[in-house]
Protein backbone atom coordinates (compact mmCIF):
# COMPACT_ATOMS: atom_id res chain seq x y z
CA UNK A 1 0.00 0.00 0.00
CA UNK A 2 2.91 2.18 0.25
CA UNK A 3 3.60 4.79 -2.55
CA UNK A 4 6.85 5.57 -2.39
CA UNK A 5 6.17 5.69 -6.50
CA UNK A 6 9.97 6.10 -7.02
CA UNK A 7 11.09 2.99 -4.96
CA UNK A 8 11.03 -1.14 -5.12
CA UNK A 9 12.30 -3.37 -2.76
CA UNK A 10 11.71 -4.15 0.33
CA UNK A 11 14.67 -4.80 2.43
CA UNK A 12 15.54 -1.93 5.11
CA UNK A 13 18.64 -1.44 2.69
CA UNK A 14 16.19 -0.73 -0.03
CA UNK A 15 13.56 1.76 1.33
CA UNK A 16 16.89 4.02 2.29
CA UNK A 17 18.06 3.68 -1.32
CA UNK A 18 14.55 4.62 -2.77
CA UNK A 19 14.43 7.80 -0.66
CA UNK A 20 17.67 8.79 -2.91
CA UNK A 21 16.38 8.11 -6.06
CA UNK A 22 12.94 9.98 -5.83
CA UNK A 23 15.07 12.79 -4.10
CA UNK A 24 16.80 12.61 -7.40
CA UNK A 25 14.10 12.37 -9.91
CA UNK A 26 13.08 15.67 -8.15
CA UNK A 27 16.11 17.41 -8.78
CA UNK A 28 16.00 16.37 -12.73
CA UNK A 29 12.15 17.26 -12.79
CA UNK A 30 12.97 20.86 -11.14
CA UNK A 31 16.26 21.79 -13.86
CA UNK A 32 13.44 21.07 -16.64
CA UNK A 33 10.96 23.37 -14.97
CA UNK A 34 10.40 25.65 -17.99
CA UNK A 35 7.51 28.06 -17.28
CA UNK A 36 8.59 31.34 -14.88
CA UNK A 37 6.71 31.19 -11.54
CA UNK A 38 5.77 34.78 -12.04
CA UNK A 39 3.55 33.63 -14.88
CA UNK A 40 1.96 30.73 -12.66
CA UNK A 41 1.63 32.97 -9.69
CA UNK A 42 -0.37 35.33 -11.54
CA UNK A 43 -2.55 32.89 -13.32
CA UNK A 44 -3.24 30.83 -9.89
CA UNK A 45 -4.12 34.88 -7.95
CA UNK A 46 -6.51 35.66 -10.80
CA UNK A 47 -8.12 32.01 -10.47
CA UNK A 48 -8.17 32.70 -6.78
CA UNK A 49 -9.98 36.09 -6.85
CA UNK A 50 -12.70 34.55 -9.83
CA UNK A 51 -13.48 31.99 -7.32
CA UNK A 52 -14.13 33.85 -4.28
CA UNK A 53 -16.07 36.54 -6.35
CA UNK A 54 -17.79 34.00 -7.87
CA UNK A 55 -18.79 31.82 -4.67
CA UNK A 56 -22.18 31.92 -3.38
CA UNK A 57 -21.96 29.13 -1.31
CA UNK A 58 -19.21 30.14 1.48
CA UNK A 59 -18.29 27.19 4.22
CA UNK A 60 -19.79 24.81 1.37
CA UNK A 61 -18.24 21.11 0.76
CA UNK A 62 -15.89 21.71 -2.18
CA UNK A 63 -15.55 25.54 -2.05
CA UNK A 64 -12.26 26.29 -3.15
CA UNK A 65 -9.85 28.31 -0.76
CA UNK A 66 -6.66 28.92 -2.16
CA UNK A 67 -4.25 28.35 -5.38
CA UNK A 68 -0.80 28.12 -5.24
CA UNK A 69 1.17 27.61 -8.43
CA UNK A 70 3.83 24.60 -7.51
CA UNK A 71 5.50 23.23 -10.08
CA UNK A 72 5.79 23.63 -14.21
CA UNK A 73 7.08 21.17 -16.35
CA UNK A 74 8.22 21.25 -20.67
CA UNK A 75 7.16 17.80 -22.22
CA UNK A 76 10.94 16.91 -22.25
CA UNK A 77 11.02 17.11 -18.92
CA UNK A 78 7.76 15.03 -17.89
CA UNK A 79 9.33 12.11 -20.36
CA UNK A 80 12.93 12.15 -18.43
CA UNK A 81 11.19 11.87 -15.31
CA UNK A 82 8.86 8.91 -16.17
CA UNK A 83 11.48 7.28 -18.13
CA UNK A 84 13.29 7.12 -15.31
CA UNK A 85 11.17 5.25 -12.92
CA UNK A 86 10.81 3.83 -15.25
CA UNK A 87 7.73 4.38 -16.90
CA UNK A 88 6.07 3.92 -20.55
CA UNK A 89 6.17 7.88 -22.04
CA UNK A 90 4.41 6.97 -25.04
CA UNK A 91 1.04 8.94 -23.99
CA UNK A 92 3.04 12.00 -22.79
CA UNK A 93 2.22 15.14 -25.43
CA UNK A 94 2.27 18.00 -23.64
CA UNK A 95 4.17 19.70 -20.41
CA UNK A 96 2.28 20.14 -17.23
CA UNK A 97 1.54 22.82 -14.83
CA UNK A 98 0.56 21.98 -11.09
CA UNK A 99 -1.04 22.96 -8.18
CA UNK A 100 -1.87 22.71 -4.59
CA UNK A 101 -5.47 23.79 -3.68
CA UNK A 102 -6.63 24.18 -0.32
CA UNK A 103 -10.65 23.26 0.04
CA UNK A 104 -13.60 22.90 2.65
CA UNK A 105 -14.41 19.70 3.09
CA UNK A 106 -15.74 17.21 6.27
CA UNK A 107 -13.92 14.93 8.87
CA UNK A 108 -14.39 11.81 9.68
CA UNK A 109 -17.47 12.56 11.75
CA UNK A 110 -18.64 15.24 9.20
CA UNK A 111 -17.76 18.46 11.08
CA UNK A 112 -16.24 21.09 8.87
CA UNK A 113 -12.34 21.18 7.81
CA UNK A 114 -10.43 21.70 5.25
CA UNK A 115 -7.80 19.70 2.69
CA UNK A 116 -4.99 20.22 0.22
CA UNK A 117 -4.51 18.46 -3.14
CA UNK A 118 -2.91 18.62 -6.38
CA UNK A 119 -4.83 19.65 -9.41
CA UNK A 120 -2.14 19.41 -12.36
CA UNK A 121 -3.32 20.79 -16.42
CA UNK A 122 -1.48 19.87 -19.28
CA UNK A 123 0.41 22.80 -21.05
CA UNK A 124 -1.74 22.41 -24.17
CA UNK A 125 -4.67 20.47 -25.77
CA UNK A 126 -8.05 22.07 -25.28
CA UNK A 127 -9.74 24.28 -23.48
CA UNK A 128 -12.69 21.51 -22.31
CA UNK A 129 -10.71 18.62 -20.14
CA UNK A 130 -12.05 15.61 -18.76
CA UNK A 131 -10.96 15.08 -14.87
CA UNK A 132 -8.72 12.09 -14.18
CA UNK A 133 -9.30 11.79 -10.03
CA UNK A 134 -5.90 9.55 -9.21
CA UNK A 135 -5.59 8.65 -5.61
CA UNK A 136 -2.59 7.97 -3.50
CA UNK A 137 -1.17 5.02 -1.77
CA UNK A 138 0.03 4.89 2.14
CA UNK A 139 2.17 7.22 3.12
CA UNK A 140 3.13 8.59 7.03
CA UNK A 141 4.31 11.75 6.36
CA UNK A 142 2.56 14.34 5.65
CA UNK A 143 4.89 16.27 3.57
CA UNK A 144 5.07 13.65 1.30
CA UNK A 145 1.61 14.43 -0.10
CA UNK A 146 0.72 15.15 -4.29
CA UNK A 147 0.57 18.85 -3.55
CA UNK A 148 3.79 19.34 -1.60
CA UNK A 149 6.10 16.84 -2.62
CA UNK A 150 7.71 16.95 -5.84
CA UNK A 151 8.80 13.25 -6.25
CA UNK A 152 5.20 12.06 -5.89
CA UNK A 153 3.72 13.25 -8.70
CA UNK A 154 4.25 10.84 -11.04
CA UNK A 155 0.82 9.59 -11.97
CA UNK A 156 -0.46 13.53 -12.09
CA UNK A 157 2.52 14.09 -14.77
CA UNK A 158 1.65 11.01 -16.95
CA UNK A 159 -2.32 11.72 -16.44
CA UNK A 160 -1.87 15.22 -17.34
CA UNK A 161 0.81 15.22 -19.90
CA UNK A 162 -1.92 12.65 -21.66
CA UNK A 163 -4.38 15.87 -22.39
CA UNK A 164 -6.50 15.16 -19.20
CA UNK A 165 -7.16 17.62 -15.62
CA UNK A 166 -5.73 15.28 -12.70
CA UNK A 167 -7.10 16.01 -9.42
CA UNK A 168 -5.37 14.65 -6.55
CA UNK A 169 -6.36 14.66 -3.19
CA UNK A 170 -3.90 14.74 -0.27
CA UNK A 171 -7.02 13.27 1.80
CA UNK A 172 -7.14 14.42 5.20
CA UNK A 173 -4.64 15.22 7.41
CA UNK A 174 -1.75 14.83 5.11
CA UNK A 175 -0.08 17.62 2.91
CA UNK A 176 -1.03 20.97 4.35
CA UNK A 177 -4.13 20.18 6.00
CA UNK A 178 -4.83 19.73 9.98
CA UNK A 179 -4.95 17.30 12.60
CA UNK A 180 -3.87 13.36 11.36
CA UNK A 181 -4.47 11.14 8.59
CA UNK A 182 -7.50 8.60 9.63
CA UNK A 183 -5.35 6.20 7.74
CA UNK A 184 -7.88 3.25 5.51
CA UNK A 185 -10.42 5.19 6.32
CA UNK A 186 -12.42 4.71 3.50
CA UNK A 187 -15.40 7.40 3.82
CA UNK A 188 -13.84 10.45 4.91
CA UNK A 189 -11.05 9.59 1.98
CA UNK A 190 -13.93 9.80 -0.14
CA UNK A 191 -15.82 12.64 1.12
CA UNK A 192 -11.85 14.36 0.51
CA UNK A 193 -11.76 12.71 -3.00
CA UNK A 194 -15.63 14.54 -4.38
CA UNK A 195 -14.60 17.69 -2.89
CA UNK A 196 -11.19 17.49 -3.94
CA UNK A 197 -12.87 17.08 -7.36
CA UNK A 198 -15.07 20.04 -6.75
CA UNK A 199 -12.35 22.63 -5.96
CA UNK A 200 -10.32 21.03 -9.11
CA UNK A 201 -13.42 21.97 -11.26
CA UNK A 202 -13.91 25.58 -9.79
CA UNK A 203 -9.41 26.46 -9.93
CA UNK A 204 -9.57 25.38 -13.25
CA UNK A 205 -12.20 27.80 -14.44
CA UNK A 206 -10.29 30.40 -13.02
CA UNK A 207 -7.68 29.16 -15.01
CA UNK A 208 -8.87 28.95 -17.91
CA UNK A 209 -9.56 25.66 -18.74
CA UNK A 210 -13.42 24.22 -18.29
CA UNK A 211 -13.61 20.91 -16.69
CA UNK A 212 -16.55 18.69 -18.72
CA UNK A 213 -17.58 16.65 -15.57
CA UNK A 214 -15.97 13.52 -17.13
CA UNK A 215 -14.22 11.83 -14.56
CA UNK A 216 -12.36 8.70 -14.79
CA UNK A 217 -10.74 7.33 -11.87
CA UNK A 218 -7.98 5.55 -10.82
CA UNK A 219 -5.41 4.69 -7.61
CA UNK A 220 -2.73 2.46 -6.26
CA UNK A 221 -2.58 0.84 -3.43
CA UNK A 222 -4.52 2.58 -0.67
CA UNK A 223 -5.71 5.21 -3.76
CA UNK A 224 -7.06 1.60 -5.18
CA UNK A 225 -9.41 1.02 -2.34
CA UNK A 226 -10.22 4.44 -2.46
CA UNK A 227 -10.67 5.03 -5.90
CA UNK A 228 -13.70 2.18 -6.15
CA UNK A 229 -15.14 3.66 -3.22
CA UNK A 230 -15.21 6.95 -5.09
CA UNK A 231 -16.50 5.46 -8.30
CA UNK A 232 -19.72 4.00 -6.19
CA UNK A 233 -20.37 7.48 -4.85
CA UNK A 234 -20.24 9.64 -8.42
CA UNK A 235 -22.26 6.50 -10.04
CA UNK A 236 -24.85 6.83 -6.93
CA UNK A 237 -24.60 10.80 -7.44
CA UNK A 238 -22.37 12.25 -4.80
CA UNK A 239 -22.32 15.01 -7.18
CA UNK A 240 -24.27 15.81 -10.15
CA UNK A 241 -21.72 17.64 -12.10
CA UNK A 242 -19.63 14.41 -12.41
CA UNK A 243 -19.82 11.62 -14.55
CA UNK A 244 -18.37 8.16 -13.75
CA UNK A 245 -16.75 6.80 -16.93
CA UNK A 246 -14.41 4.47 -16.26
CA UNK A 247 -12.31 2.65 -13.33
CA UNK A 248 -8.98 1.12 -13.25
CA UNK A 249 -7.67 0.84 -9.69
CA UNK A 250 -4.11 -0.72 -8.98
CA UNK A 251 -2.82 -2.82 -6.74
CA UNK A 252 -5.96 -1.99 -3.87
CA UNK A 253 -6.30 -3.70 -0.33
CA UNK A 254 -10.10 -3.82 -1.42
CA UNK A 255 -10.65 -7.51 1.03
CA UNK A 256 -9.14 -6.49 4.37
CA UNK A 257 -10.50 -9.30 5.96
CA UNK A 258 -10.82 -11.92 3.63
CA UNK A 259 -7.41 -11.72 1.71
CA UNK A 260 -5.29 -8.62 2.99
CA UNK A 261 -5.38 -9.93 6.93
CA UNK A 262 -4.85 -13.22 6.06
CA UNK A 263 -2.25 -12.80 4.12
CA UNK A 264 -0.13 -10.57 7.04
CA UNK A 265 0.04 -13.91 8.96
CA UNK A 266 0.89 -16.71 6.48
CA UNK A 267 3.90 -14.56 4.75
CA UNK A 268 2.38 -13.32 1.22
CA UNK A 269 3.15 -10.06 3.07
CA UNK A 270 6.66 -9.17 3.62
CA UNK A 271 7.62 -8.93 6.89
CA UNK A 272 8.88 -5.15 6.90
CA UNK A 273 5.72 -3.84 4.66
CA UNK A 274 3.53 -6.18 7.24
CA UNK A 275 4.82 -4.76 10.66
CA UNK A 276 4.33 -0.79 8.74
CA UNK A 277 0.59 -1.37 7.60
CA UNK A 278 -0.25 -3.18 10.62
CA UNK A 279 0.71 -0.64 13.02
CA UNK A 280 -0.59 2.71 11.72
CA UNK A 281 -3.73 0.75 11.11
CA UNK A 282 -4.12 -0.16 14.41
CA UNK A 283 -3.13 3.65 15.58
CA UNK A 284 -5.55 5.25 12.70
CA UNK A 285 -8.53 2.69 13.26
CA UNK A 286 -8.46 3.08 17.30
CA UNK A 287 -9.47 6.89 16.99
CA UNK A 288 -12.57 5.75 14.74
CA UNK A 289 -13.33 2.22 16.52
CA UNK A 290 -11.95 1.70 19.63
CA UNK A 291 -9.64 -1.31 19.52
CA UNK A 292 -7.36 -0.87 22.62
CA UNK A 293 -7.64 1.69 25.79
CA UNK A 294 -3.77 0.98 26.26
CA UNK A 295 -1.43 0.37 23.33
CA UNK A 296 0.14 -2.44 25.50
CA UNK A 297 -3.12 -4.52 25.32
CA UNK A 298 -2.30 -4.82 21.62
CA UNK A 299 1.20 -3.80 21.24
CA UNK A 300 4.20 -6.15 23.15
CA UNK A 301 6.85 -3.86 24.92
CA UNK A 302 8.82 -1.88 23.92
CA UNK A 303 6.73 -0.96 20.55
CA UNK A 304 3.71 -0.27 22.81
CA UNK A 305 5.51 3.14 24.38
CA UNK A 306 6.52 4.20 20.92
CA UNK A 307 4.39 3.30 18.46
CA UNK A 308 1.29 5.97 18.52
CA UNK A 309 3.32 8.81 18.49
CA UNK A 310 5.33 7.52 15.48
CA UNK A 311 2.04 8.08 13.60
CA UNK A 312 1.86 11.75 14.25
CA UNK A 313 2.40 12.48 10.26
CA UNK A 314 5.65 14.21 11.38
CA UNK A 315 7.59 11.27 10.76
CA UNK A 316 9.21 9.36 7.52
CA UNK A 317 8.76 6.09 6.87
CA UNK A 318 12.26 5.84 7.34
CA UNK A 319 12.19 6.89 10.59
CA UNK A 320 9.13 4.64 11.34
CA UNK A 321 10.60 1.25 10.19
CA UNK A 322 13.44 0.60 12.59
CA UNK A 323 11.63 1.41 15.83
CA UNK A 324 8.75 -1.61 14.87
CA UNK A 325 9.14 -4.90 15.45
CA UNK A 326 10.87 -7.10 12.71
CA UNK A 327 7.54 -8.81 12.45
CA UNK A 328 3.80 -8.82 12.96
CA UNK A 329 4.21 -11.96 15.63
CA UNK A 330 6.81 -9.45 17.29
CA UNK A 331 5.11 -6.46 17.02
CA UNK A 332 1.64 -7.34 18.79
CA UNK A 333 0.67 -9.18 21.64
CA UNK A 334 -0.30 -12.97 21.60
CA UNK A 335 -4.20 -12.42 22.37
CA UNK A 336 -4.14 -9.83 19.60
CA UNK A 337 -2.61 -11.57 17.03
CA UNK A 338 -5.30 -14.61 17.33
CA UNK A 339 -6.95 -11.75 16.51
CA UNK A 340 -5.95 -11.47 13.22
CA UNK A 341 -7.62 -14.56 12.09
CA UNK A 342 -10.51 -14.33 14.29
CA UNK A 343 -11.21 -10.46 14.56
CA UNK A 344 -13.46 -8.97 17.23
CA UNK A 345 -14.56 -5.73 18.91
CA UNK A 346 -13.08 -2.86 17.37
CA UNK A 347 -11.34 -4.72 14.95
CA UNK A 348 -13.53 -6.10 13.45
CA UNK A 349 -15.70 -2.99 13.06
CA UNK A 350 -12.70 -1.57 11.67
CA UNK A 351 -12.50 -4.30 9.11
CA UNK A 352 -16.27 -3.96 8.14
CA UNK A 353 -16.07 -0.23 7.86
CA UNK A 354 -13.62 -0.68 5.40
CA UNK A 355 -14.25 -3.65 3.43
CA UNK A 356 -17.17 -3.83 0.82
CA UNK A 357 -15.74 -1.36 -1.71
CA UNK A 358 -16.45 -3.82 -4.83
CA UNK A 359 -20.07 -4.77 -3.93
CA UNK A 360 -21.74 -2.88 -6.18
CA UNK A 361 -22.56 -2.79 -9.93
CA UNK A 362 -20.50 -0.40 -11.90
CA UNK A 363 -22.62 0.94 -14.97
CA UNK A 364 -19.32 1.69 -16.87
CA UNK A 365 -16.02 -0.14 -17.57
CA UNK A 366 -13.87 -1.73 -15.09
CA UNK A 367 -10.09 -2.78 -15.34
CA UNK A 368 -8.29 -4.11 -12.12
CA UNK A 369 -4.42 -3.86 -12.06
CA UNK A 370 -2.36 -6.04 -10.16
CA UNK A 371 1.30 -7.61 -10.01
CA UNK A 372 1.46 -11.58 -9.52
CA UNK A 373 4.90 -10.70 -7.45
CA UNK A 374 3.33 -7.97 -4.90
CA UNK A 375 3.95 -9.04 -1.43
CA UNK A 376 2.54 -5.74 0.15
CA UNK A 377 -0.70 -5.88 -1.28
CA UNK A 378 -0.93 -9.75 -2.58
CA UNK A 379 -2.88 -9.87 -6.12
CA UNK A 380 -5.43 -11.94 -4.27
CA UNK A 381 -6.87 -8.60 -3.42
CA UNK A 382 -8.06 -8.19 -7.22
CA UNK A 383 -9.29 -11.38 -7.66
CA UNK A 384 -11.61 -11.35 -5.01
CA UNK A 385 -12.64 -7.82 -6.16
CA UNK A 386 -13.63 -9.11 -9.42
CA UNK A 387 -15.37 -12.31 -7.97
CA UNK A 388 -18.05 -9.57 -6.16
CA UNK A 389 -18.32 -7.25 -9.14
CA UNK A 390 -18.99 -10.57 -10.92
CA UNK A 391 -21.76 -11.49 -8.44
CA UNK A 392 -23.66 -8.17 -9.53
CA UNK A 393 -22.81 -9.23 -13.57
CA UNK A 394 -20.20 -6.95 -14.14
CA UNK A 395 -17.14 -7.82 -15.75
CA UNK A 396 -13.92 -6.83 -14.30
CA UNK A 397 -10.96 -8.35 -15.37
CA UNK A 398 -7.56 -8.61 -13.49
CA UNK A 399 -5.18 -7.16 -15.55
CA UNK A 400 -1.87 -9.27 -14.29
CA UNK A 401 1.40 -7.78 -14.69
CA UNK A 402 2.95 -10.59 -13.99
CA UNK A 403 6.57 -11.00 -11.31
CA UNK A 404 6.55 -7.42 -10.38
CA UNK A 405 6.48 -5.70 -7.04
CA UNK A 406 3.92 -3.53 -5.47
CA UNK A 407 5.63 -0.37 -6.77
CA UNK A 408 6.47 -2.08 -9.84
CA UNK A 409 3.07 -3.05 -9.96
CA UNK A 410 2.31 0.80 -10.36
CA UNK A 411 5.05 1.34 -13.05
CA UNK A 412 3.57 -0.87 -15.29
CA UNK A 413 -0.16 -0.24 -14.98
CA UNK A 414 0.00 3.58 -15.09
CA UNK A 415 0.92 3.71 -18.63
CA UNK A 416 -1.64 1.25 -19.92
CA UNK A 417 -4.32 2.91 -17.73
CA UNK A 418 -3.65 5.99 -19.69
CA UNK A 419 -3.57 4.83 -22.96
CA UNK A 420 -7.19 2.82 -22.34
CA UNK A 421 -8.91 5.90 -20.42
CA UNK A 422 -7.71 7.98 -23.52
CA UNK A 423 -9.06 5.42 -25.96
CA UNK A 424 -12.64 5.50 -24.11
CA UNK A 425 -12.70 9.17 -24.28
CA UNK A 426 -11.89 9.08 -27.97
CA UNK A 427 -14.59 6.25 -28.60
CA UNK A 428 -17.24 8.50 -26.40
CA UNK A 429 -16.13 11.57 -28.44
CA UNK A 430 -16.32 10.21 -32.30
Amino acid sequence: MTKRMNNTGTSQGGWRVRRGLAASAALLLASLAVAPAATAATAASAATADVRTASSAHGARGTLLSVVPVAAHSRAGVVRYLAALPMDTGTVRYGVRAYRLTYRTVDPYGRPTTATGLLTLPEGGGRRLSLVSDTHGTMVDRDYAPSVAEDNRAQSYLFASAGHAVAAPDYLGLGMGPGVHPYMDTRSAVTASVDMLRAARTAAAGLGRTVTGDVYVTGFSQGGQVAMALGRALQEGADRHFRLRALAPVSGPYDLAGAEMPALTDGRVNDISGVFYMSYFLVAQNRLHPIYKDPAEVFRAPYADRVEALFDGRHTEEQVIPQLAPNVRELLTEDFYAQLTRPRGGLAEALKANDGTCDWKPAVPVRLYAGNGDTDVPIGNARSCSRALAAHGVTAPVMNQGDVDHNGSAFASLPKVARWFGALETDRTR
